[in-house]
């Protein structure tokens, strides 16, 4: 099995723009952050590994306050090609929602046993983003007790480790004000809109995408059945005798 079989799974890319991509040769170590609005907007942290994104689902902006963990769930492996992809996945694919790219970078391991260390659940790594930067750090949570016949879910915490790149309080919550992409300047709604005619900025981007859905619906056209067609007789004109 590849290591991208659960991603290929997952998806129907007749459907999606997501790309499909493969295992990549090499490790350059980058990195990226998608900002993803779906079912509830989350951060996409991808770390390249071993040819893949190493990837979690981080349910808030990242914190730069050492005293703040953030909850960042493990989802399956995604293809080195997916670290420049923005845009909307359609709402009955799994991930349904705008995805923009918020950060990118490379990273580096703190050890010198990067794959060990990640499947020990104690990853440490330096970062150097255009917003992600300084030390941070990945600790797996205990697997939660799961029923029989379902799939075990790894929860991990992201943690800020203390360097210059901290900061405590409400100044720890600076990345939050970033809201554009670091590759079009868009923002969420600007990036949903960029693939339709009418979008409203005052509704979110799941009552726009609904929206739209009825509309395209609406105006589909719809064949009448073939017929003969009716003919009007034309009523004969009495002339005046003059």
């Amino acid at each position: 099995m590849t290591k991208l079989s659960t991603y290929y799974a997952k998806r129907d890319f007749g459907k999606t723009k997501e790309p499909r991509g493969s295992v990549a040769k090499g490790d350059k170590h980058r990195f990226v952050i998608q900002r993803h609005a779906a079912t509830r907007l989350h951060y996409d942290l991808r770390l390249e590994l071993e040819g893949v994104y190493k990837s979690w689902a981080v349910t808030k902006t990242p914190s730069l306050d050492p005293a703040v963990k953030r909850l960042a769930v493990e989802v399956e492996d995604h293809p080195i090609e997916y670290g420049t992809f923005e845009g909307t996945i359609p709402e009955d694919q799994y991930g349904g929602g705008t995805v923009q790219l918020w950060d990118r970078g490379t990273w580096r391991s703190q050890s010198d046993t990067p794959v060990r260390d990640l499947a020990g659940g104690h990853l440490k790594f330096v970062m150097e983003g255009e917003r992600m930067k300084g030390k941070w750090a990945l600790i797996r949570m205990r697997d939660d007790k799961h029923r029989p016949g379902a799939k075990v879910r790894h929860n991990w915490l992201l943690i800020k480790e203390i360097d210059d790149e901290a900061a405590r309080g409400s100044k720890g919550d600076a990345l939050a004000k970033e809201t554009t992409s670091v590759k079009t300047g868009r923002t969420l709604d600007q990036i949903a809109a960029k693939s339709t005619k009418v979008w409203n900025s005052k509704r979110s981007v799941k009552e726009n995408v609904a929206a739209l859905k009825k509309t395209a619906k609406k105006k589909a056209p719809t064949k009448k059945p073939a017929g003969k067609k009716k003919t009007t007789k034309k009523k004969p004109v009495k002339r005046k005798r003059a």
